[in-house]
């Protein structure tokens, strides 16, 4: 029992690691986010996209052949995955840039905006397709598992992710403290840039693939 739940640990994490370290838009958007705003406008992308990893784990642990119908819609998800992405990285490269040391940005910060900000984590990790195919086949690898198994190595999954994902946003807010405003705004602009080039890589790639 011990040599399994070690093993369920050790999975764990390297699941978390290859799901953490990856890049993509969720990596750009903490950035954009953090540099833009502060630390808090980071955490709360983090918490968007933390909610929603647990919701593809348990409807993948609890109903995975739901999962493998929303797989089946691979082409749409990415549609409207890409057309967001390029929304929220053009609106931040067309964005006149306005960056401000922390004290003063972060006392510009309403509710209502860290809400969107959360929405914007939650919403752009939802529609990633890639997202759906690794925690699906993650899932799928672990269905002969048993229930704590399971429970344990997500469990390790999920916050390992939200451990380096908290890592990033401070990372990100120690370098934001340093950078002079000009240099602020590079950085905002090229994060932005990044995403929108990652969505339309994404149409471009589902177009081709003619599904």
């Amino acid at each position: 029992m011990q040599l399994d739940a070690l093993d369920a640990i050790i999975k764990g994490v390297l699941v978390g690691l290859f799901m953490a370290i990856s890049v993509g838009p969720t990596l750009f958007a903490v950035i954009k986010y953090s540099m833009s705003n502060s630390y808090k406008a980071g955490l709360a992308f983090v918490f968007g996209v933390s909610l929603s990893d647990i919701m593809y784990v348990t409807v993948a642990n609890v109903a995975a052949s739901w999962l493998v119908v929303l797989g089946t819609y691979g082409a749409y998800i990415a549609y409207i995955g890409s057309a967001i992405l390029i929304i929220v990285g053009g609106i931040g490269v067309i964005k006149k840039g306005n960056a401000q040391r922390p004290s003063a940005t972060q006392a510009t910060i309403s509710g209502a905006h860290y809400f969107r900000i959360w929405a914007s984590g939650f919403l752009i990790n939802t529609i990633n397709p890639g997202v759906i195919i690794s925690w699906l086949a993650a899932v799928s690898a672990t269905a002969n598992k048993s229930g704590g198994y399971r429970f344990i190595l997500f469990g390790t999954c999920l916050l390992l992710i939200l451990a380096i994902d908290f890592l990033k946003v401070f990372l990100a807010e120690k370098i934001r403290v340093l950078l002079t405003p000009r240099r602020l705004v590079y950085v905002q602009k090229t994060s932005s840039f990044i995403i929108m080039i990652l969505g339309a890589m994404l149409l471009i790639k589902t177009l081709m693939s003619g599904k």
